[in-house]
């Protein structure tokens, strides 16, 4: 299993977040996590990666993960080839699989992450020169360095054109053939078409957890779980 998370509580002061979760992903899969706003999605993913701690319960993920936050962290002042060598360089310190990158790798790593994006035609420019499909691209490539067993990905697509909602789609399935990810994301339609199974959370409990293919109108199931007319 890529996740196994059991009873797991978070509290954030008073505040009971996500309430006695009990999930399990097994890999390959490509999972749509669902909910309205302050549901406890992004809570969950950064339990997952490390970034906060649960109050109780106990979770289990892969030893490989990559990240793409909400608010994806750039330096606007950077180019795409130093940010990716700066984030290269920092992931050394912890990864096995790339402590022992020669330069030459390294410069060949960061290559096949530009190539693997579709960055090849902006990745001598400054990431403030982006357009915002292409600062996400910036952001999937940092994630996938290492080449991660788990990818989880917050919120990849707000605020994208339609042109470049179906470019960041299919790069996304396309990651999806070779490890599990985890996708939040308030397009209903988007689960429909990149996704596995769908997971909907409303007032930090899980609400729904089906394959797609179970689900014969994901809309009214959605409103169904959180109570949405």
């Amino acid at each position: 299993m890529a996740i196994e998370i059991s009873h797991l509580n978070k509290f954030i002061g008073k505040q009971h977040v996500l309430k006695d979760v009990n999930l399990s992903i097994g890999d390959g899969e490509i999972v749509g996590l669902l909910g309205p706003n302050g549901a406890g999605k992004s809570t969950l993913m950064k339990i997952l990666v490390g970034v906060w701690n649960a109050t109780d319960g106990e979770v289990k993920v892969s030893e490989s993960i990559g990240f793409l936050p909400e608010q994806n962290p750039l330096y606007e002042d950077m180019y795409v080839r130093e940010y990716l060598r700066f984030f290269v360089e920092l992931r050394k310190k912890s990864s096995a699989t790339l402590h022992n990158l020669t330069p030459r790798c390294t410069t060949q790593l960061i290559d096949d992450l530009i190539n693997r994006v579709g960055l090849t035609a902006e990745a001598n420019k400054r990431i403030g020169q982006l357009s915002k499909g292409y600062r996400q691209r910036v952001g999937l490539a940092q994630a996938m360095i290492g080449d991660p067993e788990l990818l989880i990905l917050d919120e990849p697509t707000t605020g994208l054109d339609p042109n470049q909602l179906e470019d960041i789609r299919a790069l996304i399935r396309e990651m999806g053939d070779h490890r599990t990810v985890i996708l939040s994301t308030h397009i209903l339609q988007e689960v429909k078409q990149m996704c596995t199974r769908v997971i909907i959370i409303d007032h930090g409990e899980i609400k729904v957890d089906k394959p797609i293919p179970e689900i014969e109108n994901l809309e009214e199931t959605f409103k169904q779980a959180t109570n949405n007319e």
